[in-house]
């Protein structure tokens, strides 16, 4: 156990520091808990909600920087996988103490991003997260699984029938356990499970027009799980 700081680029970093920074956080730092150590410490006002995500929720501040108005906080992370997520969960989330956490993630268990994974593992680190989080005090909004019906980093995957079975887990859960879900799939959505045309320009990541058909399915469910009670324990048992 260490408590060594986290590397600082400098004012000059290049292609090459930036090269050697992902190695390190590679092989230092798998839930790469340093990315962002600094932001965290500088939070002085309770979040209204804390965005945790892979590089769909991290890119949701890039292409649409207007949408995180004071009190909401991006904390994406591009490529991460649901394990890594509930490893920075505490550090990321729970400890800026926000009123409610938007949790998107699923795209890379179903890739494979870090190595081989199931079903039922990304349901338990869903369900572990919401659970820490209505622990906390927090609310839950679950966000679905946005459309692919390819990953161009996994050539000849074909991911879209899982990413409608995920999401229609998530849906239940969501209803199972009082939290809110955000059906961004229903919103972005082509009959075959692709994107809609216009939307994303690899048919993954979404892009400004994407992130215009979020948006209102974002802030209407932020408003609704405000509303819910997130004391004490799950209402029901878990499947």
């Amino acid at each position: 156990m260490s408590d060594a700081p986290c590397p600082v680029p400098s004012a000059k970093a290049d292609d090459g520091w930036q090269k050697a920074y992902r190695g390190w956080v590679a092989g230092n730092d798998w839930p790469w808990l340093c990315r962002y150590k600094a932001a965290n410490l500088s939070v002085n006002a309770r979040p209204d909600v804390v965005f945790m995500g892979d590089s769909i929720s991290e890119l949701w501040l890039v292409r649409d920087p207007a949408f995180f108005r004071a009190g909401r906080l991006d904390r994406g992370i591009s490529g991460q996988t649901t394990p890594q997520m509930l490893v920075r969960f505490m550090a990321d989330v729970v400890a800026l103490k926000p009123k409610a956490v938007h949790i998107m993630a699923g795209t890379n268990d179903i890739a494979g991003n870090t190595g081989p994974t199931s079903v039922e593992a990304w349901r338990n680190n869903i369900r572990a997260m919401a659970d820490l989080a209505r622990a906390n005090g927090i609310a839950v909004v679950l966000g679905s699984i946005p459309p692919a019906a390819s990953f161009a980093w996994r050539p000849g995957m074909q991911p879209a029938a899982r990413i409608a079975e995920l999401n229609g887990w998530l849906k239940g859960f969501a209803a199972e356990r009082r939290l809110v879900y955000a059906d961004y799939y229903a919103a972005l959505a082509a009959p075959d499970g692709s994107m809609k045309p216009g939307l994303s320009s690899d048919g993954v990541h979404p892009n400004a027009a994407g992130y215009a058909v979020m948006d209102p399915v974002a802030e209407a469910a932020l408003a609704e799980a405000l509303k819910v009670p997130t004391a004490g324990p799950p209402s029901k048992p878990r499947r």
